[in-house]
């Protein structure tokens, strides 16, 4: 079971994570979807396509940026759609 935790709170705990360039992405549905935070921020990965991002908001506290998702990701990453995947500062146990 792999859990992403940030602010003290579990915002994700699935025992299906993909794990990809070492980042565990969980599937949307396992995530607390009352932290998630759209942002306009996006990027770019060359063989998984553009991605989106959402900020974290727990218990008052945000974390800018710190998930991101592919809604359409090259067919070679095709693993990770509908799933999120987490940085700055949550973190991941496995």
């Amino acid at each position: 079971m792999a859990t992403a935790e940030w602010n003290g709170k579990i915002i994700a705990s699935s025992d299906d994570t993909v794990v990809v360039e070492g980042n565990h992405y969980f599937p949307l549905e396992s995530v607390d979807r009352d932290v998630l935070k759209p942002t306009d921020h996006t990027s770019h990965c060359p063989w998984k396509g553009n991605a989106n991002y959402y900020s974290l908001v727990v218990d008052g506290a945000e974390n800018t940026n710190a998930a991101w998702y592919y809604a359409e990701p090259e067919e070679a990453a095709a693993e990770i759609r509908g799933r999120v995947a987490f940085w700055k500062g949550v973190e991941i146990t496995a």
